[in-house]
């Protein structure tokens, strides 16, 4: 190991020698033992610190305590996650970063402080949103124009086709069961189906109020715990198609939609990107990129009531399609991308976990009936786009990860979900079966129930 520091190079000195051995110990601890991508010394440092101000009965809820307070709790969860045996491949982390959370707040084991803070963090930011942004712009400036194009083209034929087949099976199973195909497909199908929670579940609620005649707590209260259900679920399956693309590497493209043809390879910009070309003005020029594009959406969603991520990612395409900006910006948008996917995502799923994710709903509709219908309906979605997409010439694994997404939480689902899907790049795509999916279900189904109801 070399250093620029001539202090250190006495070579004919054993005390010197032996502080040089101990200086290189400490720092291969530093670089080698992580807990994620925390070094381990680092790690509980924070876990001190945390401590301390949770003794102190007050744990700051400022951007500064918060980082550190997020990674040293959401890079546990996901350690934890990762080196359970078996599961431990199939998107545990992911999972027990959410799901962990929410258990220790239910049972009272997360200081109070700790839940305060993160709670009043994570909603007064919309920390959620600058991470999808980023996540959406950098993936979408990493890919070439022609998958781009081809994709987006395509990925709406196995979401159909999933989406159809998912209903149908989840129905046939229901009424298999003795269920009432009323509750069967109004809450249970479609809730899994609608989008997440702000897209899907409370829009559903308003609706069943006004059409059933019954108190909306009470009908988010229903749905809500059947659409965490089935994003468990499905963060489970992608686990799986990852598993299965490492052992069949045939199957999936590690991320890519399309076959490369012969063009230039789909991953080329993504490795240029860390070239060392970008320098830090030419990386916060990307990340303010990402920041304006989410603006635009907003205000799409003010003028026509497109969601926010979803106008933000039609002009992001738009603008890598017209060749809107510069190769040079694009390694910045890249590299933005790499740092949120590596750095910020266990965080986040810890702050999601904390702060939306209701243990004790989720444990209420936790029944045998329930979780039959809830695996077999995202199990033939999946498993349709898998084969569709199979069938049309796209990669069929990555499709499947994408058809996972109909089933998420929403942008936190997709987050979920790709990160047991080790799939971060098909964000843009799970954005689309997330949203737009989801509101064309969520308006579709009260329309059919106003008109069945008249």
């Amino acid at each position: 190991m070399s250093t620029t520091d001539d202090s250190y190079v006495v070579p004919h000195n054993p005390s010197a020698a032996k502080q040089i051995s101990l200086k290189e110990k400490w720092w291969h601890i530093m670089d080698t033992w992580k807990i994620g991508i925390i070094p381990l010394p680092l790690f509980l440092l924070s876990g001190a610190l945390i401590a301390i101000d949770c003794l102190g009965g007050k744990l700051p809820s400022d951007i500064v305590v918060m980082v550190a307070t997020l990674a040293f709790f959401g890079f546990a969860c996901g350690e934890f996650g990762k080196r359970l045996p078996v599961v431990g491949k199939m998107g545990a982390a992911a999972i027990c970063a959410t799901f962990i959370p929410s258990a220790l707040v239910y049972y009272g084991w997360l200081p109070d402080v700790v839940v305060e803070s993160t709670t009043k963090f994570y909603k007064s930011t919309n920390i959620l949103y600058l991470y999808i942004c980023c996540i959406i712009v950098g993936s979408i400036m990493s890919m070439n124009r022609t998958t781009l194009i081809q994709g987006f083209l395509r990925i709406f034929f196995p979401m159909l086709c999933g989406e159809v087949v998912g209903m149908l099976v989840g129905m046939g199973v229901g009424i298999a069961l003795g269920m009432e195909p009323f509750q069967i497909f109004f809450f249970l199908i479609l809730p899994i189906m609608a989008g997440g929670v702000g897209e899907g579940a409370i829009p559903l609620s308003i609706g069943y109020a006004t059409l059933l005649h019954m108190d909306q707590g009470v009908a988010l209260g229903r749905v809500l715990p059947i659409v965490m259900l089935g994003s468990l679920t499905a963060i489970i399956i992608a686990g799986c198609l990852n598993q299965l693309g490492k052992r069949y590497p045939h199957l999936t493209g590690e991320g890519e939609l399309m076959p490369d043809r012969g063009d230039k390879p789909q991953t080329q910009t993504l490795t240029t990107a860390f070239s060392g070309k970008a320098d830090v003005t030419t990386i916060a020029s990307g990340a303010l990129l990402a920041v304006l594009l989410y603006m635009l959406g907003m205000l799409g969603h003010k003028l026509i009531g497109l969601p926010a991520p979803v106008g933000m990612l039609f002009i992001a395409v738009f603008i890598k399609l017209a060749h809107g900006v510069s190769p040079r910006l694009l390694e910045g948008s890249q590299v933005v991308y790499k740092f949120f996917q590596t750095s910020v995502t266990y965080p986040i799923l810890f702050a999601v976990g904390v702060a939306i994710t209701p243990w004790e709903e989720l444990m209420h509709a936790f029944t045998l009936n329930n979780l039959l219908v809830i695996v077999s309906t995202v199990s033939a979605l999946v498993a349709t786009g898998f084969f569709v997409g199979k069938k049309i010439g796209m990669h069929p694994i990555d499709v499947a990860i994408v058809s996972c997404c109909q089933s998420g939480q929403g942008g936190t689902g997709d987050v979920a979900i790709l990160t047991a899907g080790n799939r971060m790049t098909l964000m843009p795509f799970a954005q689309i079966a997330t949203r737009i999916g989801g509101a064309i279900n969520v308006s579709l189904s009260l329309l059919v129930l106003s008109n069945f109801l008249i």
